[in-house]
């Protein structure tokens, strides 16, 4: 069963929808000890990084979600969450993933936010990117990206610039789009995630 880490920072009813039409059992994580009931856990997270880290401070589990060795899933903000440090409130995070969470202002041409579908290129034989075209279209809304790094970088993707659209260490893994808005090979890495030990 899949856990989703509640900390009032998300946009969790559009992901529980997916969740429901996908089938995938889920419960939400609202304290510590929840946290040992799933077998894998998603961070959601819309909005500003650093008021997100500050509300995951407030509830006790961002010291915890470093020891986590179960799979976990940041998606957007809480992709971010997994690095270790933001422009956005000039933030330090969790510090989990080496990389660093950077605005696209004064970098990019090009509007910001990004929003809207781009194609997402996949590389690394990342898991949650088994059986999605090697150029499928994903949906995003952000202001904010991950520095591009060939170690950690799971997926890429072009605004401007060349960025981190996936990242993964080890058990964890995040995505800048919203796989829940993101049809078909959303849903597809949804499958794939909930499938993970």
């Amino acid at each position: 069963m899949t856990g989703i880490i509640n900390y009032g920072a998300g946009n969790i009813f559009s992901l529980t929808a997916a969740l429901d039409r996908l089938d995938i059992p889920y419960g939400m994580i609202n304290e510590v000890d929840e946290l040992a009931i799933y077998d894998r856990i998603i961070i959601p997270g819309v909005g500003h990084a650093g008021a997100a880290m500050r509300k995951l401070r407030e509830s006790g589990l961002a010291s915890l979600i470093s020891r986590i060795t179960k799979p976990v899933l940041g998606i957007c903000v809480g992709m971010q969450l997994l690095t270790a440090y933001s422009e956005e409130g000039d933030s330090p995070l969790l510090d989990i993933i080496p990389l660093n969470t950077l605005h696209f202002e004064k970098r990019i041409a090009e509007k910001v936010p990004h929003m809207g579908w781009n194609k997402v290129f996949h590389e690394n034989g990342c898991p949650i990117f088994d059986n999605i075209k090697k150029d499928a279209y994903f949906y995003f809304v952000h202001s904010y990206f991950i520095e591009y790094n060939a170690t950690f970088t799971a997926a890429f993707a072009h605004y401007g610039l060349k960025f981190s659209a996936a990242i993964q260490d080890r058990n964890f893994y995040g995505v800048q789009f919203h796989p829940e808005k993101s049809g078909e090979a959303g849903e597809r890495l949804l499958l794939n995630f909930s499938n993970l030990y």
